[in-house]
């Protein structure tokens, strides 16, 4: 993650909860007042999200000590000490709920592209995510992805060409627009092009797309699909793939599949800080 975009991600994050300041935490501790917080797995999973806890409180108070007990992508166990935070108990419980609700979410998706992976079982295929994220988080969600295991499909409208139903109905044809995108840029960028029948794989083949996507197909239509497609171009498959069917999909040929659930309804893994008194030993 670029630290950059992640600190003044925290920033309007914190504005928005703290506001003028917080009433609560700073009414009842005193500034010189230390504690130890402790993040603590509730429930078994894939950690990811661990830079973040030192960014958060640094822009907090400077003086905050982190301790990382774990890496981002590796299991913790419900019950095992993730981090520990050392410094003004009224800043640890400041800092919390931002910090928690980061945590906790980009955990719950690593966790879920790990467990896509290993339903899946075929190292053919790569896991990747699609643009459905939370406003504002995009690139929390994609790198939590990436911890779990899985690969980044395009970061926005601006890295690479999507060519999907509506744009081919307005433009026309695939042909028409793919064409249309290939004259107006440059060789640096991928055109991938969205299908559903062999006559539409077989016309962004023609047109020269570098991706297409086979969307909402069965095991068998993807398998069918593929060998449509030259080993040049890259083949993905998108919609109507979960956790409980994603097995099926092995040795259908595709060397990605896009999952829109890894980020858009992901369940949070239960972390929790408990804050004790003294300072570090």
């Amino acid at each position: 993650m670029n630290p950059l975009y992640v600190r003044k991600a925290l920033e309007s994050f914190f504005l928005e909860d703290i506001g003028e300041r917080d009433l609560t935490s700073s009414t009842i501790f005193p500034a010189a007042q230390k504690g130890r917080g402790v993040f603590i797995a509730k429930e078994d999973g894939i950690i990811s999200g661990l830079p973040i806890i030192e960014e958060a409180y640094h822009l907090l108070d400077r003086n905050i000590e982190v301790v990382l007990h774990k890496e981002d992508g590796q299991l913790v166990k419900k019950g095992e000490t993730i981090a520990e935070a050392f410094g003004p108990v009224r800043f640890l419980l400041t800092g919390e709920r931002v910090i928690l609700n980061l945590l906790q979410r980009m955990s719950g998706i690593a966790t879920m592209t790990r467990r896509c992976k290993e339903a899946l079982a075929d190292p053919t295929i790569q896991i990747c995510d699609t643009r459905k994220t939370a406003p504002g988080l995009r690139i929390f969600d994609k790198y939590a992805v990436v911890t779990g295991g899985g690969r980044n499909h395009r970061n926005g409208l601006y890295d690479g060409v999507m060519i999907k139903d509506n744009h081919i109905s307005y433009a026309g044809s695939i042909t028409n627009a793919v064409n249309a995108v290939r004259e107006k840029l440059g060789h640096m960028v991928k055109i991938e092009v969205e299908t559903e029948t062999r006559e539409e794989v077989l016309e962004a083949v023609q047109a020269g797309a570098d991706v297409i996507m086979f969307d909402n197909r069965k095991p068998e239509e993807v398998k069918e699909f593929a060998q449509l497609v030259p080993e040049h171009i890259v083949t993905e498959a998108s919609g109507g793939i979960t956790l409980d069917n994603i097995a099926s999909y092995r040795h259908t040929g595709v060397q990605y599949i896009s999952l829109g659930f890894l980020t858009h309804s992901v369940k949070a893994l239960d972390i929790s800080l408990q804050v004790k008194e003294g300072d570090k030993k």
